[in-house]
């Protein structure tokens, strides 16, 4: 009878850091997902720096569709 109660002294906690830390990664994941849609990590005028120091002028449909991939990269 004593067997038990310390197996569950021990397995309790063991178990609740487990299920803990992976609910705290499938939280941390969703909302770093979430911030990266919201901001993506480049903007318009970097991809217009970038067309620029390849000695090129991006136009505005070129622009848009790199942000729209950007964007679909990020709902993966």
């Amino acid at each position: 009878m004593g067997g038990g109660v310390i197996a569950g002294l021990v397995l309790g906690p063991v178990l609740g850091l487990i299920v803990g830390g992976l609910l705290g990664f499938y939280i941390a994941t969703k909302m770093f997902k979430k911030q990266m849609r919201e901001n993506p990590p480049i903007t318009e005028d970097q991809i217009r720096a970038m067309y620029a120091q390849m000695g090129r002028k991006p136009s505005e449909q070129q622009i848009r569709q790199i942000m729209n991939m950007m964007k679909s990269q990020g709902k993966k």
